[in-house]
């Protein structure tokens, strides 16, 4: 596992680290995206975090998002719960192996996929 050069967080980092999450959060409801579009994107340009460290705690961070937001959409009715289970129980198996193949990767050449993956998404949302 990757040795992080941030063991703490320094104060001042702090109002930049509540935006980032608000960002990440409106565009979870809004869209549901937000810890790899833009919760990561920002805590590696804007903060200048390590890959590794941007990615775990994204995901972290948005576990409380993710799960208010899936509620909140529910109770409007538009959660089709066996379809997220067939969804969400082999992305656990996913983001275990994803997890151990990003260990062994450079941070460099993460981004350098991340940002690949996100023009081809980008590319077949626009053009399809």
């Amino acid at each position: 596992m990757s040795t992080s050069r941030q063991s703490r967080i320094p104060v001042s980092s702090a109002p930049q680290l509540a935006v980032v999450g608000l960002a990440g959060g409106v565009l979870s409801g809004l869209l549901g995206i937000g810890g790899g579009s833009v919760v990561v994107p920002l805590l590696v340009l804007w903060l200048c975090w390590d890959e590794h460290r941007a990615t775990a705690t994204s995901l972290a961070a948005l576990t409380f998002a993710a799960s208010i937001g899936a509620l909140a959409h529910g109770l409007n009715g538009n959660v089709d719960v066996a379809r997220a289970a067939l969804i969400g129980i082999p992305a656990v198996g996913g983001v275990l192996v994803g997890t151990r193949i990003a260990d062994r990767m450079e941070g460099d050449v993460l981004l350098m996929l991340f940002a690949a993956i996100q023009l081809i998404v980008a590319g077949l949302l626009i053009f399809g």
